[in-house]
């Protein structure tokens, strides 16, 4: 039994086993250190656990109800309504988070030198860490503890059961009414695979539009998309309390000057993300954070306490899993390659996974107008581009931005089927400093989506 007065030593602590942590443990094992990877849940993190990989999945699974209803369009014959089985759409995308979890288990106790501790974590001092009555030590700690469901103080909000990001996973029937509390990226995700699950949705925001982010005319067509299969919006609404409704819950509200009220079976709760920093004690090892919370980083992602880093949705820096495996990317570089890598350079890039999906890369057209540059925009609804005809899914759009002097792209967003994979030809032109003319000039393959992208490049306008 370990002495609590006598710390056991490591050379590395890594707290937090999301994205980041794993992937940095495991590169610090493999270069021979000793190190501890504490986890309080599950191995993997939101990704694997409560975001993309179950997300995803069930995405699937709505297209599969949504791709069968529409057979006909296609001159399919499915005889009988379709009916989605919720316990059997639970039980694949948990069989697929279990496989994602148990590889990943596997891979992380290959490493001798890697020891998993299963617990909360919480600073003694800059180089002690308290779990489960152990008391570690180590000259470099890594917290990569991410976020969690931001939970409003609405009246009776405690009163009912409602659901999050997390615990909607668990369901293993279908709702009849979801209201659903934010049209932000994961309220609008949820939104519509519950739609195409045969849900009745309603998504309740308090701004004046869905996917606030974007700009307006992005924003337009992703409501068109979600309100075509059934969803409804209420916006510029403020949800003033909520209350028990037989076994469902009624939602309070104000529009304006009016007020009133929607019931539904049930509640999802959608309103941004709370770092996981308030049971680390970061006072006790001097780390700084913001007045959110989340743990404040130079750009080599370094706390302003040395030998203590801060890696994926708790710094702030990004909430996506590629911007925290990112984060690992930069962390292991400086500290294991004596390199200088940092997100200074790191375009930002993200994908809303509603179907058709958007990808998004770099400036908004709104961001470039506030910056003052001069800038060329083009843009194209996917109605003109024959790989969508063809399929019959022509909703959405697609826009570049471009600066008029060194002619490279400065953001893009491709709303459309293939979105989320096609935007990457952009970025790459974006991390190269390639001029848009050189894909401008570049034969495509017809028909793709792809290939509209040069054509919206050959047809730019200044932007006013």
């Amino acid at each position: 039994m370990p002495n609590p007065a006598q710390p056991d030593s490591f050379d590395a602590i890594v707290i937090g086993a999301g994205q980041a942590g794993p992937s940095l443990a495991a590169r610090l094992a493999g270069a021979g250190r000793r190190v501890a990877l504490i986890e309080r849940s599950h191995l993997g993190g939101t990704c694997v656990n409560d975001g993309c990989t179950p997300t995803k999945t069930l995405v699937a699974s709505a297209r599969a109800a949504w791709a069968a209803r529409r057979a006909g369009d296609y001159g399919v014959v499915v005889k009988g309504s379709v009916n989605v089985d919720m316990a059997a759409v639970r039980a694949r995308m948990d069989a697929v988070v279990s496989a994602s979890v148990s590889s990943l288990t596997d891979w992380l106790a290959s490493y001798e030198t890697l020891e998993i501790i299963r617990g909360e974590a919480s600073f003694v001092s800059a180089t002690e860490v308290a779990v489960n009555g152990r008391q570690l030590r180590a000259p470099q700690i890594f917290i990569n503890t991410g976020g969690r469901a931001s939970i409003p103080d609405w009246p009776g909000l405690n009163k009912v059961p409602f659901l999050t990001n997390t615990s909607i996973l668990r369901l293993d029937s279908l709702p009849g009414h979801l209201v659903i509390a934010g049209a932000s990226y994961i309220g609008l995700e949820f939104a519509h695979m519950y739609a195409r699950f045969g849900a009745k949705v309603t998504v309740v925001e308090r701004g004046p539009r869905a996917a606030q982010r974007e700009d307006a005319d992005i924003s337009q067509h992703i409501r068109q998309i979600l309100e075509a299969e059934g969803v409804t919006f209420l916006f510029n609404t403020t949800i003033e309390s909520v209350a028990r409704a037989g076994t469902g819950v009624l939602v309070s509200f104000k529009t304006g000057d009016r007020r009133a009220s929607v019931e539904g079976s049930h509640l999802m709760v959608a309103l941004g993300r709370t770092p996981n920093t308030e049971a680390l004690n970061l006072s006790a090892a001097g780390v700084a954070t913001d007045a959110r919370g989340y743990i404040v980083t130079d750009e080599h992602l370094r706390s302003n306490v040395p030998g203590i880093w801060a890696m994926g949705d708790v710094n702030g820096r990004g909430a996506f899993t590629h911007t925290s495996y990112n984060d690992f990317e930069i962390v292991a570089n400086n500290v294991l390659d004596g390199g200088t890598r940092s997100v200074a350079r790191r375009i930002p890039v993200y994908g809303l996974f509603i179907d058709p999906p958007l990808g998004r890369v770099g400036m908004t057209e709104d961001e470039v107008r506030r910056s003052g540059r001069k800038a060329l925009i083009g843009t194209r609804l996917m109605s003109n581009v024959a790989r969508a005809r063809e399929r019959g899914e022509t909703q959405g759009m697609m826009k570049v931005l471009v600066d008029a002097k060194d002619k490279t792209v400065l953001g893009a967003a491709v709303l459309g089927i293939g979105g989320d994979e096609v935007v990457h030809s952009l970025l790459q032109l974006m991390a190269a400093g390639t001029p848009y003319t050189t894909m401008r000039d570049t034969v495509h393959i017809h028909p793709t989506v792809s290939e509209l992208i040069p054509t919206m490049l050959g047809a730019l306008e200044p932007l006013d």
